[in-house]
């Protein structure tokens, strides 16, 4: 949540903590994290059925689904939370960059997660946003 020092600069772990927690209480993005955790899952087992198992194994470019997915988490906290979100898609800071890198060097597939983590940093941000 280093983004939202500039605009809540005494923004504490606590209180970031808090917002990722009102996040996940909240019943879409269960359901979505559920789905994403499911079928990155089934990727790493080879569990797919073909030609989805390939694009999500390859996490290939013009398979969008996975932000698709997070969208339904993006849209209970309003605009702020899309932008947030492609802001930390494109920078992929800390934990998401960890897991996207980690499947391009050959680990699991985490074609949903690392979506899943912003999604979910991207909305307690805009939580925060609009208190």
């Amino acid at each position: 949540m280093e983004s939202q020092k500039d605009h809540v600069p005494d923004l504490d772990a606590a209180r970031a903590r808090d917002a990722i927690e009102h996040v996940l209480h909240k019943t879409e993005a269960q359901d979505a994290i559920m789905t994403g955790l499911a079928l990155d899952e089934l990727a790493n087992a080879g569990q797919l059925p073909e030609p989805l198992q390939t694009r999500v194994s390859e996490d290939q470019g013009t398979y969008g689904i996975d932000e698709q997915l997070v969208m339904s988490i993006l849209g209970i906290y309003g605009t702020i939370s899309w932008t947030n979100f492609g802001f930390l898609d494109r920078t992929k800071p800390g934990i998401i960059g960890q897991l996207n890198d980690s499947q391009k060097e050959g680990g699991r597939v985490n074609t949903f997660i690392d979506d899943l983590a912003a999604a979910i940093v991207a909305a307690a941000e805009a939580r925060i946003a609009h208190d």
